[in-house]
């Protein structure tokens, strides 16, 4: 991939992305982007500090690549919960995407995620919360906070996206068993009274 004057950064930020997806972010070098964008192993420092740099400039893209995935999931499936339709989405991006979502478990999950992410996390975190709101409004989520259903459903998503990944659950079933256990998940959320 060459770039054009002007362009340089975007093309590394391509170019990484592919090698992220083809290899996961472990073997992500700026080198190798470099070569992939037909640059001098010298030439990202220009735009990237670091190999971090590189790093969460991807992982932005990646983020708004996920929520545009999450909103497309949300559109497809309106004749159930949003809630559900969001958890299926999470599930079916992590599958499609295990390097990406790698990337984001490091960068995200790993604790705080660094400031320049924070719009990109913000603007997710904001489509969920919306799914939930949607949720309570109709009476398909019981009353209470917000905050409590989205840890919960993030948790359970979280967790089976990462079995799937790991190969824990056979990649071929996820989707079938992601819903299984939404529907599951659902049922205790609509019905159990607690305290």
């Amino acid at each position: 991939m060459a770039y054009h004057h002007g362009t340089l950064r975007a093309a590394l930020i391509q170019a990484a992305l592919d090698l992220l997806d083809e290899n996961g972010p472990d073997r992500l070098s700026v080198r190798e982007a470099a070569r992939r964008a037909g640059v001098s192993p010298g030439a990202p420092f220009r735009h990237f500090a670091d190999r971090g740099a590189l790093m969460n400039a991807v992982a932005a893209v990646v983020l708004d690549d996920f929520r545009q995935h999450q909103r497309r999931t949300l559109a497809e499936i309106a004749d159930r919960p949003a809630m559900w339709a969001f958890g299926l989405g999470f599930v079916r991006y992590a599958t499609r995407h295990p390097h990406r979502f790698e990337l984001i478990r490091g960068t995200i999950y790993s604790g705080a995620p660094p400031e320049e992410l924070r719009p990109h996390v913000d603007a997710v975190e904001e489509l969920a919360a919306a799914a939930i709101a949607t949720g309570q409004d109709a009476g398909e989520l019981r009353p209470g906070d917000p905050a409590i259903v989205h840890l919960a459903g993030h948790a359970l998503v979280y967790g089976l996206s990462q079995m799937i990944v790991d190969g824990f659950v056979p990649a071929e079933r996820a989707e079938a068993l992601a819903a299984r256990v939404l529907d599951t998940f659902g049922m205790g959320v609509a019905e159990f009274k607690g305290d």
